[in-house]
């Protein structure tokens, strides 16, 4: 959803900046942005600047204009890779052609292939989230740059963002949260962020109908995110980056795209820390699962292996029905309840994604990636759309956790209680759908490595829905980026989430910088063992704790 003038002005009022009214002193080749001495903060000087010789930034494909916003050139659709329409579906990115001239790069490029409907009906979630969505197409391989400077030798640190969406949806600017603008202005960082192909378009394997010309299929979305990761190698100097300081971040879907490059032969050298928010998996689709799937969605198509071709061709909307109906199909046939779900996502091919578990050799080429993981203590609010849950007792609670295990959830009831005795049921009922259990997993799997593991739990309540909200799925991806003002159908807006922002946002530029997110804004924050499992929890008083839930979550598997 486009944000009013007004609307604009009022968060410039609001957010301290750093930078001054920019005033125009550059060239094209040097990218220098000369600086007033008057603040901007009250927004009475120009702010936006574009033009023929302004933000012009050369790329090993061409030269792309940009713009300048409140001291930051940002590009917006920036392409990485070529169509990946017609006889491009289904197999690797291949690199765009280089153009002539100047390429605007104005305006977010095209979201991945995806069903989108019923993304803007009048509802809460539309208001929280207010998605951002445009037009959706297979050529979809493009980035955004936010950055300080142009090709001005600083070696910036650069910060990757990877949208989440699980495997199937979402694209790099889905949420205002996911915005590099004031983190870029904050940090003095280099902030990309990217969208790649998804769901059956990214992740139909058909190595098992034809093992020659398919053979890399079930896994071409994550290599997208390989061939965005190369863009980035190759250019970001000319955007003020340093190529030799990457990180990647991600939340829920992006964060278990980060666990899968990190554990990838591919990325070595393109990424050096890695970030994942409420989003870890361990390891990836087994091989022959997908190849099955493959087969199946050629069934369902009626077509044989030589007709290949009519797959790459079928509009990409009807391919995803059809894929879709082929998945749910197996699924029931292997005794499962037809929902499909992970059916399409990254694959243990043994070649590009590790077929074992992410991470299990100590020595592996993984070793020396620091990586910090955090959750939220609440990812659904299932009571912030229902006041009447905020009354559920601690009967209702054991009869809610039994209909969702199958069985008696009293011993789960029990020691989450226990765990947490100043929680009511229904707060109880989020941190029992957390998503903690699986970070856990991550960041044990992750320590057996040399580089340093590091745990956060994000578990700050917005004043919005009466204080029903709570630490939910999302809420702390705005903290991290300094986007709270921003974002302020998740936070209310003001000087309090600011305030923890601040701190959180610290904490992830001295990551970035140093693999170690101590800095002076925090508690002395130390690293994750699964012995200790020093954890620090994110709220409006941050502070170590040392794994609070061990005995409540073990119940979960029980």
């Amino acid at each position: 959803m486009m944000r009013t003038v007004k609307s604009i002005i009022m968060d410039i009022k609001k957010i301290p900046l750093l930078f001054a009214g920019v005033a125009l002193c550059m060239s094209a080749c040097s990218g220098k942005v000369q600086q007033s001495s008057a603040s901007i903060s009250g927004g009475d000087e120009q702010q936006l600047f574009i033009g023929d010789s302004i933000a012009v930034a050369q790329t090993q494909y061409g030269k792309v204009r940009g713009y300048i916003l409140r001291g930051i050139y940002t590009f917006c659709g920036i392409p990485y890779g070529a169509s990946t329409a017609g006889e491009n579906r289904f197999m690797p990115p291949r690199e765009p052609e280089p153009w002539e001239g100047i390429r605007p790069a104005v305006f977010w490029g095209d979201t991945a292939p995806q069903v989108t409907a019923g993304k803007y009906r009048n509802n809460y979630s539309t208001f929280t989230d207010h998605w951002n969505y445009y037009d959706v197409s297979e050529d979809c391989l493009m980035l955004n740059v936010w950055t300080p400077g142009l090709a001005d030798g600083k070696k910036r640190p650069v910060l990757v963002w990877l949208h989440g969406g699980g495997f199937t949806n979402g694209n790099a600017i889905e949420q205002d949260g996911y915005k590099g603008e004031n983190i870029s202005r904050y940090g003095d960082v280099v902030f990309v962020s990217m969208n790649h192909r998804l769901g059956p378009i990214g992740f139909s394997d058909f190595s098992g109908v034809d093992g020659k010309a398919f053979a890399e299929s079930g896994n071409v979305g994550i290599l997208d995110l390989v061939a965005g990761l190369k863009w980035v190698h190759n250019n970001i100097e000319q955007f003020g980056g340093d190529p030799g300081n990457v990180t990647i971040m991600g939340q829920s879907g992006g964060g278990a795209k980060v666990c899968t490059l990190v554990a990838m032969p591919e990325t070595k050298g393109l990424l050096h820390k890695a970030v994942a928010l409420s989003g870890n998996i361990t390891g990836a689709i087994s091989s022959s699962y997908s190849a099955e799937l493959g087969k199946a969605i050629l069934k369902e198509a009626g077509l044989q292996p030589s007709q290949m071709s009519k797959l790459q061709q079928m509009p990409w909307l009807d391919y995803i029905a059809l894929a879709n109906r082929a998945a749910a199909k197996l699924d029931k046939q292997k005794g499962g309840s037809g929902m499909m779900r992970g059916a399409f996502g990254p694959v243990g091919d043994g070649f590009h994604v590790p077929a074992e578990t992410f991470y299990s050799d100590p020595e592996g080429l993984s070793t020396d990636v620091p990586m910090l993981f955090c959750t939220t203590t609440c990812e659904f609010s299932l009571s912030r759309d229902n006041a009447a849950m905020e009354k559920m007792d601690k009967a209702q609670l054991i009869e809610t956790v039994t209909r969702m295990k199958g069985k008696d959830g009293t011993p789960v009831v029990e020691a989450y209680a226990k765990a947490f005795p100043d929680k009511k049921p229904v707060e109880l009922l989020g941190l029992i759908l957390s998503s903690r259990e699986k970070v856990i997993a991550t960041a044990n799997a992750k320590a057996v490595q040399k580089a340093p593991v590091y745990l956060a739990w994000f578990g700050w309540n917005p004043p919005l829905f009466d204080g029903r909200m709570r630490a939910f799925h999302c809420l702390d991806i705005c903290f991290w980026l300094k986007n709270t003002d921003l974002m302020i159908t998740h936070t209310g807006g003001g000087k309090r989430p600011r305030d923890l922002s601040t701190k959180m946002t610290d904490a992830l530029l001295s990551f970035m910088r140093t693999g170690n997110p101590n800095c002076s804004s925090l508690p002395e924050w130390p690293e994750y063992t699964p012995e200790k499992g020093a954890t620090m929890m994110l709220n409006d008083a941050c502070e170590v704790v040392y794994d609070p839930d061990r005995e409540a979550r073990q119940t979960l598997a029980q």
